[in-house]
């Protein structure tokens, strides 16, 4: 609704008043306070200035122009600053830390470890908090992106486990990276693109860091390709080489190396020397 201020999201306000600690904004009901430390250098009283909402370690509905890890209704990866009798708290960009209660933890979470959570505002105490048990926040998406086998998507990495690597992909789903498809160092936290290779009959997804079929072998011969013109059209590498010295050159396994050598050299792009690949 419109004139409704919304917690835990941005929301563009106007300036009412200044005072010796910051500024008055018209929060519609009442006269919300942005801190001094938060004022911009320039402003005008009457003119708008975009700030998040959220109560203070007094409980207070208070502005800042800091920007959070992530909003209310968003998952975000991060890290545990402190454990407490309620709960602990997570750093999230804020002068106040994010509390995930001990309810919301599906393990017990420890101090300097991130996890992925789910923030929201609790409709009880009217407060922004967080939950690690992402399944059911899940479950209540109302818009679940349909996906296809071989789609490029984003995936959030955020757990390791026997088998691989669990994401978070478009924000939506989970899926997993399994250990025999990561060929390059994939890091928790950080977004990555990756292809779904199976879409599970419980709609989890399995994921490979490369596109499959047809279109994966066209991008291993362009990286062979690239690698050969970097090199002054002769590349060091073969069918003997170790499987290390061929993922550490090209990123790739030595299975789709040597594949994608075969289509080259079919398709009489390079030639094969005695230790090495050479341009034709």
């Amino acid at each position: 609704m419109e004139n409704e201020l919304k917690i835990g999201e941005y929301n563009r306000l106007r300036i009412v008043k200044e005072v010796p600690f910051g500024l008055y904004l018209d929060g519609y009901e009442d006269e919300i306070l942005l801190p001094l430390q938060y004022v911009p250098e320039s402003y005008e009283i009457d003119g708008y200035i975009d700030v998040f909402i959220y109560r203070d370690s007094e409980d207070r509905i208070i502005a800042t122009t800091l920007k959070p890890l992530a909003t209310i209704n968003q998952f975000a990866f991060l890290e545990v600053k402190q454990v407490t009798p309620i709960g602990v708290f997570l750093e999230w960009g804020l002068m106040k830390d994010l509390l995930v209660p001990f309810g919301q933890q599906w393990e017990k979470m420890s101090v300097g470890k991130s996890y992925l959570v789910y923030v929201y505002l609790d409709p009880q105490t009217d407060r922004i908090v967080a939950s690690a048990r992402i399944d059911k926040f899940l479950s209540l998406l109302d818009e679940v992106e349909e996906f296809t086998i071989g789609q490029k998507v984003q995936a959030l990495p955020f757990e390791y486990t026997n088998l691989g690597i669990k994401c978070l992909v478009n924000n939506c789903k989970l899926g997993q990276l399994f250990k025999n498809e990561i060929f390059t160092n994939v890091k928790l936290g950080e977004l990555i693109d990756v292809y779904i290779d199976n879409i599970r009959e419980d709609g989890k997804l399995d994921l490979r860091i490369e596109p499959i079929g047809i279109q994966r072998m066209d991008s291993q011969r362009e990286k062979i390709m690239e690698a050969i013109n970097q090199q002054g059209g002769t590349l060091n590498l073969h069918d003997k080489s170790p499987a290390e010295e061929i993922y550490e050159q090209l990123g790739m396994s030595k299975k789709d190396f040597k594949k994608a050598v075969g289509g080259l050299y079919k398709s009489k792009l390079i030639t094969l020397g005695d230790n090495c690949i050479i341009k034709s």
